[in-house]
């Protein structure tokens, strides 16, 4: 006997979990984390309000955190994505918190290099060895700071301050809910803050303006950008004022890797986890979404919120969504265990060696920085490389004396910055599909994907709508996780 085919086509809804009341989020990363948890811990009775309808997640990799992973050498886990987290990203230390999750701190007294491709043109000093007195450590710094004043003078104060006005602005989006607005676009939420003419000139031009003296900006300024977005000061200001701030004292870290926090939100929202399940076309269906997956698999999604950058990944939208063109800098992470060649640096020996080896904007130098993660010997370390292209073994042998392991990482990291900054909406159709890494464009960190997903998760709530919580925050009624084995798992 054939069912009538509005029942069949229900039962075959039914076995693929589909309900028109779910909430899809499309990756797993920081941002597509944040989303989940926000919505859930700003909503009262999230499943009750979606009439038995899911909160899906769906990861294309094998393991949730998007750009947040980490690599295995020698037994040792190392950050391979985004590998530090500034004192006062306010979302970040309470997600830690909350999931309960360990941390260490980096160390502050690193012992940079700034080479020009020749020379070290500057170093601050050797670290003290272990176990150093606590006066002998306070000395150190002191002398550190005077090396540092000595050849940059006033503007590293000049410096400072830019990033402490750009901090003070940035800690407006942890206002209390009842004096933040929700925004529909990001140039509101930059206006809102003050942060907004930040993304309209160039860091070079900001810092100009405040004062730096032209040595600061090509050395160590310019070592900043590089390392931390792979890029010179002609990024945007915004994107340059947070790239700053990455140097500064008290970064932090989850022990055991960063991508914790991105499992931790999703377990703690009780979120359904799709993982080796990309997504390829959403299409609109007149009163709901309708999500394609790799798998041949169809989602009915009441809302669905977009958590991975679309510069570079084949999604199909119907109808046809428009977005300005943005260009995505590629950072090549080359982790090698070996020792590093003296010689190409134009010294005798590998002890005389910064341990952070920063770089000047000139065409020559074929690496952004070199890091030693861990010292197992005199003769045996492994360092992690930041390159804007792949470097082959050809040129590593010239770099390293000798390799025991090599480890290659080609990420998509961050926008390639441009003032004046253009934005793709938060709202891409104008209905109940969301775009949270719009937001990069002003500055991609772990920090703002978790400010701009809390503005995405309390759109998606007035919007749809859904009941709100009562005096929700970011903290508010962390849920435990299911059993079930889809859940997302520390």
């Amino acid at each position: 006997m054939m069912l009538p085919r509005p029942l069949f086509l229900l039962l075959l809804s039914l076995l693929h979990g589909a309900a028109a009341g779910d909430i899809c989020i499309v990756g797993s990363g920081i941002s597509g984390s944040s989303t989940a948890f926000f919505l859930t811990n700003y909503t009262s009775g999230l499943a009750t309000a979606l009439s038995g309808g899911r909160l899906r997640v769906f990861e294309r990799r094998a393991k949730v955190g998007g750009r947040l992973a980490t690599v295995t050498i020698a037994g040792d886990q190392f950050e391979a994505g985004g590998s530090i987290i500034h004192p006062r990203n306010l979302h970040a230390r309470c997600f830690a918190d909350l999931l309960g999750l360990a941390v260490k701190t980096g160390g502050d007294d690193d012992w940079l290099g700034i080479w020009d491709g020749d020379r070290f043109v500057f170093q601050t000093l050797r670290p003290l060895p272990p176990g150093s007195s606590w006066l002998r450590r306070k000395l150190h710094a002191l002398l550190n700071s005077l090396r540092l004043l000595k050849r940059y003078g006033l503007s590293l104060l000049k410096m400072d301050r830019f990033v402490q006005d750009m901090l003070q602005r940035f800690m407006l989006f942890y206002n209390g809910l009842e004096s933040r607005p929700v925004f529909d676009t990001v140039e509101e939420m930059l206006k809102w803050s003050g942060l907004y003419d930040l993304t309209r000139r160039t860091l070079q031009e900001e810092l100009v303006d405040a004062g730096l003296n032209s040595q600061t900006v090509s050395e160590l300024v310019t070592v900043i950008t590089r390392i931390n977005y792979g890029q010179s000061t002609s990024i945007s200001g915004l994107a340059g004022a947070v790239s700053l701030a990455g140097s500064e004292s008290g970064l932090w870290a989850v022990k055991g890797g960063n991508w914790q926090l991105a499992a931790g939100l999703l377990k703690a929202a009780n979120a359904t986890l799709h993982l080796q399940e990309g997504i390829d076309s959403i299409h609109y269906a007149g009163d709901h979404y309708v999500l394609k997956s790799n798998k041949g698999h169809e989602y009915n999604c009441a809302a669905t919120v977009v958590a991975t950058p679309l510069d570079e990944v084949d999604i199909t939208f119907s109808p046809p969504i428009s977005i300005p063109p943005r260009k995505m800098q590629h950072t090549h992470t080359t982790f090698v265990r070996g020792l590093l060649n003296p010689e190409f640096f134009g010294l005798s020996s590998v002890s005389d060696i910064p341990e952070l080896i920063g770089t000047m904007e000139l065409p020559d130098i074929p690496f952004s920085c070199i890091s030693v993660l861990k010292k197992y010997s005199e003769e045996d370390m492994t360092y992690k490389v930041f390159s804007r292209v792949k470097l082959d073994d050809s040129l590593l042998d010239q770099i390293f004396s000798t390799r025991k392991e090599t480890i290659r990482i080609n990420w998509p990291a961050y926008p390639h910055y441009e003032a004046p900054e253009v934005f793709a909406p938060i709202i891409l159709d104008g209905k109940q599909l969301y775009y949270v890494n719009t937001f990069e464009s002003a500055a991609s960190a772990m920090e703002t994907g978790a400010v701009a997903a809390e503005n995405v998760a309390r759109l998606v709530i007035a919007r749809l709508p859904l009941p709100p919580r009562d005096g929700a925050g970011a903290g508010a009624g962390l849920s435990s996780a299911g059993d079930d084995d889809q859940r997302a798992d520390l």
